[in-house]
């Protein structure tokens, strides 16, 4: 389990902030340019910067939840079904 530190300022947190680029992604059904979704993202608080902006995209597509392709980003529908090993 990931657990910032005690004097994180949560405002400017990754794992905060990553998802307000999850909902501004739930607002488009296909792929939306980076520029666009970065420009959301930094308006909303005068502390986001575009490092901490590419450090969210990174976090989420390590974990899975975005893909990127020529400039787009486009969120992962979300499986419902368990997957079996050996199917």
């Amino acid at each position: 389990m990931i657990l910032p530190h005690p004097e994180t300022d949560f405002s400017i947190n990754i794992l905060v902030v990553s998802t307000d680029i999850l909902i501004e992604l739930k607002r488009y059904k296909s792929k939306v340019l980076l520029e666009k979704v970065m420009q959301s993202f930094l308006n909303k608080d005068i502390k986001r910067t575009p490092d901490l902006f590419i450090k969210c995209l990174i976090f989420l597509y390590s974990i899975g939840v975005i893909e990127y392709d020529n400039y787009k980003v486009k969120l992962i529908p979300k499986i419902t079904k368990q997957q079996s090993l050996f199917e």
